[in-house]
């Protein structure tokens, strides 16, 4: 079935393509009868505005384009769905995309948005993510630009973060004050900066308190998994059958350590103390419950598109627009598996 073109509109009706375009925008200079006849005979054609043609005229698509690194990720989730709210508020539809955790697929999402003439662009960065040409290339184009999460410093563009040193610093701050003394941290991987800036935060707070950090109290995820947190966990005791503390970079992995000491009798927090990061909604029916880092992801998303919708606004009515960052506040939540008085 064709499209129904204006043309076929205002040849049936005996009038010009231009009445039958003012006539559908409602201007006022036609007149109530011809308005009424051209949306009944559009209705009934089935007509739909080709979008192509109002992109071009309006040069907007309407749409934004949202990098991730995994949808499955429940504090991903909940910043996807804070965005799709917010754009859904504004006119705008988002086109989601997944990069897996892989660098050249992220290459190539960004690169096919760009295609797309997405108006906007909003991502969080690949653990592999340690090359910039894909993302200056965005700058370079003029496309609204936001980052969150998983950011690169080096790059000019909006950001919502939060304080991921301080998040750190006060999770193992917390472990100290509950009689922790030796704490191991399962850390993420080597590039990610909010991973760099979770280890800095576990190392200052070991200096704060005069402990002596330890190299081989550190595991590296790689893929921060469940399965990683188990087998580091089965790993930590092997290695450490003293440690009395375990900081994981996020819940999941924590799942995983929680998992394997339960399995093995292990009595968390008697003896060894856990806690996690992100206040993953799982942390709260486990056995014991996790305490844990909130990270607000849903106000995340929020803080994201309305920037990203700053940004856009200003690109259209020509306004100098100057990037900013914004961060949000964490909180310890303190749950069973790190109180041990």
């Amino acid at each position: 079935m064709k499209d129904i073109t204006l043309k076929e509109i205002a040849t049936k009706l005996g009038i010009s393509i231009t009445t039958v375009s003012k006539a559908l925008k409602n201007y006022p200079d036609v007149s109530a009868k011809t308005k009424q006849a051209v949306i009944d005979l559009a209705q009934n054609l089935h007509y739909t505005p080709n979008s192509f043609a109002v992109n071009l005229r309006t040069k907007e698509s309407k749409t934004i384009g949202l990098i991730i690194p995994e949808v499955v990720h429940h504090f991903f989730s909940n910043v996807v769905n804070a965005i799709i709210d917010e754009a859904e508020k504004n006119g705008y539809l988002v086109i989601i995309l997944q990069s897996n955790e892989s660098l050249e697929l992220e290459k190539k999402q960004v690169e096919l948005l760009i295609k797309k003439r997405v108006d906007g662009i909003i991502i969080s960065l690949s653990n592999e993510s340690n090359n910039d040409d894909h993302l200056k290339e965005i700058i370079n184009r003029n496309i609204p630009f936001v980052m969150f999460d998983k950011i690169n410093k080096l790059i000019s563009c909006s950001k919502v973060i939060i304080d991921d040193q301080k998040a750190a610093f006060n999770a193992v701050q917390h472990l100290i004050d509950n009689g922790c003394k030796k704490i191991v941290h399962i850390r993420g991987p080597l590039n990610p900066q909010n991973s760099i800036d979770r280890y800095i935060g576990y190392k200052k707070a070991l200096e704060k308190n005069n402990i002596l950090f330890d190299t081989k109290l550190v595991y590296t995820c790689e893929t921060v998994s469940f399965q990683e947190g188990l087998d580091f966990a089965k790993q930590i005791i092997k290695d450490h059958p003293d440690v009395d503390g375990v900081f994981a970079v996020t819940d999941l992995v924590a799942v995983g350590v929680l998992s394997h000491f339960n399995d093995n009798k292990i009595k968390v927090p008697q003896q060894v103390a856990v806690i996690g990061f992100s206040n993953w909604f799982m942390s709260q029916v486990l056995t014991p419950k996790l305490s844990t880092i909130d990270q607000p992801s849903h106000e995340m998303g929020i803080q994201s598109f309305n920037l990203l919708l700053e940004e856009m606004n200003c690109h259209k009515e020509g306004i100098p627009f100057t990037p900013r960052t914004i961060e949000l506040e964490t909180s310890v939540i303190i749950r069973e598996s790190s109180i041990k008085n």
